[in-house]
């Protein structure tokens, strides 16, 4: 039978989030550090905001206790990221974004014990940040993960890294990267490739530039990267060698889920928003609230963030019960993406003008929001997938 009830443990810290981002994490929304960054935040208000959440006890909660967490299942995480996501600083601020909460789950999945000692410490703390270098420009992997074009080649003791990677969220200001890259002739069968754990400030990791985008929901913005002769020893290989792309699932499937729960926050807040918007503002002699148009609207939205919770924790509960999950994680990242932004749009909508303001927060999570629909695979790809595993 599946249960989405918390534990108490999971209940009270869903409780402390909720409060923690209200009370200390919303004041810094009109912070110019915030709202004139397009690369998320400055460096300087990040770790403000993250030594809020270590002294309220909220950072890196998904993290086994061994590492500062709460040793959260992904069903209580859906609760306590969502409760994050309310504001665009609260997963920022609990070190629980997008690409850091991933990368620490692969570490601690499936790293050696030296990895796990030498980077989970910080990554927990918040002190360090790091980057996913999977996706390359054409004619190199996108949406088609065989078609990675960057390799690493053995020469005696050492692997020599050599590509170009680019959107790769995160990267500038981060000090670690996990790279992927082609360590075979060819790919066969999911294997053949595999993933580095390399630190960026390393010869021959090169950051080429900042790319421009409509978003600004990454700490760091997305860059653009090239690896020449970057040279790592075999201890910088992450998990075993060729099986890069069964981790990549290992990450990628809990990590779609808890951009649903995020995101699901921010659209959550966005309906907020725009309720007291319409139950204020009058117009053709009474209140937009009481127009049916605009109450559909909003009757629409909360269809669908319940709907959007509902196929995220189906999804965590499978993963709970040790399922690999793949069917599930899809669906609801497709799902959610979707039905997120119609929330915010609608939310938008009914703000009128003012919901295009770039002082008006649904404005910024309306940009942030449309990008969902392609990182971690295309609603297409994803649509692709579903059907071939249930048409197989």
């Amino acid at each position: 039978m599946i249960d989405f009830s918390l534990s108490p443990k999971a209940q009270d810290l869903k409780e402390r989030t909720d409060a923690f981002v209200a009370e200390k994490i919303i004041p810094f929304e009109s912070d110019p550090r915030f709202l004139d960054c397009q690369t998320g935040v400055t460096e300087d208000l990040r770790l403000e905001l993250v030594a809020l959440a270590r002294d309220a006890g909220l950072l890196t909660p998904h993290l086994p206790e061994k590492w500062g967490g709460a040793d959260l299942s992904h069903t209580e995480r859906a609760a306590v990221f969502e409760a994050s996501g309310y504001s665009p600083l609260g997963p920022i601020a609990m070190h629980i974004g997008a690409p850091d909460e991933g990368n620490m789950h692969l570490i601690e999945a499936v790293g050696s014990d030296a990895q796990k000692n030498a980077y989970l410490p910080r990554l927990a703390s918040g002190e360090l940040r790091s980057c996913f270098a999977m996706t390359e420009p054409a004619p190199g992997a996108g949406s088609d993960p065989n078609m990675l074009a960057t390799t690493a080649v053995k020469d005696g003791n050492h692997w020599v890294i050599n590509g170009h990677k680019w959107m790769i969220s995160s990267a500038q200001g981060s000090g670690l990267a996990i790279i992927m890259a082609r360590t075979a002739d060819k790919i066969e069968k999911g294997k053949g490739a595999s993933m580095f754990l390399v630190e960026t400030d390393m010869p021959g990791f090169n950051e080429i530039r900042r790319i421009e985008t409509m978003d600004s929901g990454f700490v760091g913005g997305h860059s653009e990267l090239k690896f020449e002769n970057l040279r790592v020893t075999a201890d910088h290989i992450l998990g075993e060698l060729d099986e890069g792309y069964r981790y990549a699932q290992v990450r990628l499937v809990p990590a779609r889920l808890t951009h649903c729960m995020r995101w699901l926050g921010a659209a959550r807040r966005c309906n907020d928003i725009a309720s007291v918007y319409v139950k204020n503002r009058k117009a053709f002699g009474r209140r937009l609230a009481d127009h049916e148009g605009i109450g559909f609207m909003i009757a629409d939205n909360e269809i669908e963030i319940v709907a959007s919770r509902l196929m995220t924790l189906q999804a965590c509960w499978a993963l709970d019960q040790g399922d690999d999950a793949r069917q599930e994680s899809s669906m609801a990242k497709v799902f959610c993406a979707e039905a997120i932004f119609r929330i915010v749009d609608r939310s938008l909508q009914a703000l009128g003008g003012s919901g295009a303001m770039r002082e008006n927060l649904v404005e910024r999570i309306f940009r942030d929001t449309r990008l969902f629909r392609i990182y971690d695979g295309p609603s297409e790809v994803h649509r692709w997938a579903i059907a071939k595993r249930r048409l197989a």
